[in-house]
């Protein structure tokens, strides 16, 4: 196994220089590039990759799911196998601290695993089964049954922000391998080394199990060029993306554009709002601010559920909150940025914060000693401001938050139904306050894709019933989650059987259940 980048893209377990744009990953602590050089694929790459898992899509849908859970176990024994040059490297193209990636390695192949326990398990298959009733009057019933199935070769697009846990082999790719799918992975620009070193394990693991090479293939590209090509090949059938706005929304409309519209899992933007209510305020605003902090300048705020927006009553408590949070955070020392874009942007959300005409600095954290720096920042406005300007309203990706001071309850909850969906919304409640949580708690079911109290948003659980989502423009489909073993739902369609002969009936839904999976039949969910 690999253990040093070579600069080379992978198609179906073949590695590939590209013919396009040549570029290097850049360590954002220093601003120096690094080896090696790595280049763009085209419109003859991704027509390569969508072919041959096309073609692999044939025999790799068939696949048993303890098949696949062997093929998942392998990825994740393979990412592990890399051991240390796969940190070294990945702090090198990201500056993430080498005990945050040593832990998001173990998220990635524990996803990795979780998924081939599901996939193993069956239940993703649905399978429902309605047994003739040809006595019935006044009709008789035919026999019935359902199953849920692949829909096709998948294109990924790696995060940024996640260079192993939401990138080649994260979540997305995951799940979608778990359902049935080959998958089509857009390396991000920012660790193509990283991507690299992973890819090689997905393609050993894949090889070792005897699955056809063209179940996965990895390219880098331009965004709009390779990324818009990849999304429209009439091979591709779903589409799962985590990064920015622009992207995520550039994505769907080309997918939504083409002659026959395919699905594209988002994951895009959120402010993810804080409501310290009254009571906690006033009982321990100092704890409170402390927590906060913590959440927001974690990996210099580059997370996608990174508190950004905190709503409250102004008063005592707030203040003291205010106080806390900004001497906190004005000894929060800057930390590299992902790229340098990431920063330029960064730069500018927060000046245009601290430049607006009815928002006030609370506090400036230390200055940026990195070329692409990120030194936190905390703003204050009043709620009639906050409602009057969509702009305060926006996402600034790092550790920058705005606190929004309300007259009372009541303005607090309209400011909350004003809101663009969220991936998560954040409660502080403390007995008193539970009367008014009560009134809060149904508004933010309406915005928010997960709602937590009393802790922060920070650190997302890989497990059955999380639920990593939300109404736009926190994803494209609120419907679905890109955590959590629901999220291989997202690349699966239901088909019904009917009065299909015996031996000729999928084993999901077979006669006698041969899979050993729990079925419905007849309403009844058992392991008939």
């Amino acid at each position: 196994m690999s253990t040093a980048p070579t600069g080379r893209m992978l198609i179906a377990g073949e590695p590939v220089l590209g013919g396009g744009a040549r570029y290097r990953a850049v360590d954002p602590s220093t601003g120096e590039p690094l080896e090696p050089e790595f280049a763009h694929g085209g419109a003859d790459e991704v027509a390569r990759a969508c072919a041959a898992a096309d073609e692999a899509f044939r025999s790799y849908r068939n696949t048993t799911g303890q098949q696949r859970a062997r093929l998942l176990s392998a990825i994740a024994d393979g990412i592990e196998a890399i051991g240390d040059p796969l940190i070294e490297r990945a702090h090198a193209e990201t500056g993430l601290p080498v005990a945050r990636l040593t832990g998001e390695r173990a998220r990635t192949t524990g996803q990795l695993r979780l998924f081939a326990s599901v996939a193993a398990e069956g239940s993703w298959a649905g399978a429902r089964i309605d047994p003739a009733q040809p006595e019935r009057r006044p009709q008789a019933r035919a026999d019935i049954r359902q199953r849920r199935i692949a829909l096709g070769p998948v294109a990924v697009f790696g995060a940024s922000n996640f260079p192993l846990a939401f990138s080649v082999a994260g979540g997305d790719t995951a799940s979608a391998l778990a359902a049935g799918c080959p998958v089509v992975v857009k390396g991000h620009d920012a660790h193509p080394g990283t991507s690299e070193l992973v890819a090689g394990a997905v393609a050993e693991a894949i090889a070792s199990c005897g699955l056809d090479p063209g179940t996965f293939s990895m390219l880098f590209g331009r965004g709009p060029d390779l990324g818009v090509r990849l999304v429209t090949d009439p091979r591709i059938r779903a589409v799962g993306f985590t990064g920015s706005r622009s992207g995520g929304t550039a994505l769907l409309a080309a997918a939504n554009a083409r002659p026959r519209p395919i699905p594209v899992y988002a994951e895009m933007s959120s402010t993810n709002p804080v409501f310290p209510l009254p009571a906690a305020l006033a009982e321990r605003a100092e704890e409170i601010a402390r927590g906060f902090v913590g959440s927001l300048t974690l990996g210099a705020g580059q997370f996608c559920t990174s508190p950004g927006l905190v709503i409250a009553v102004d008063g005592p408590g707030l203040r003291r909150f205010e106080e806390v949070a900004a001497a906190e955070l004005a000894g929060a020392a800057a930390a590299p940025m992902l790229t340098p874009g990431i920063a330029r942007s960064y730069a500018e959300g927060v000046s245009a914060l601290a430049d607006h005409d009815a928002v006030h600095v609370l506090a400036r954290g230390s200055d940026a000693d990195q070329p692409h720096g990120c030194r936190p920042a905390l703003h204050v406005t009043d709620a009639a401001s906050f409602a009057a300007d969509p702009a305060l309203h926006e996402e600034v990706f790092g550790a920058s938050a705005l606190v929004v001071r309300c007259s009372d309850a009541t303005e607090v909850r309209a400011l909350a139904e004003a809101l663009e969906g969220q991936l998560t919304a954040t409660v502080h409640a403390d007995g008193p306050d539970h009367p008014g949580a009560a009134e809060l708690l149904p508004v933010l079911e309406r915005i928010a894709g997960r709602i937590l109290f009393n802790g922060w948003p920070t650190g997302v659980e890989v497990g059955h019933a999380m639920v990593h989502g939300g109404p736009f423009p926190a994803t494209s489909d609120s419907r679905t989650t890109s955590v959590g073993s629901l999220a291989i739902e997202r690349f699966l369609r239901p088909v019904a059987y009917q009065d299909v002969p015996a031996d000729l009936l999928p084993s999901a839904i077979a006669d006698g259940n041969p899979d050993g999976i729990r079925r419905h039949v007849d309403g009844e969910l058992g392991t008939r």
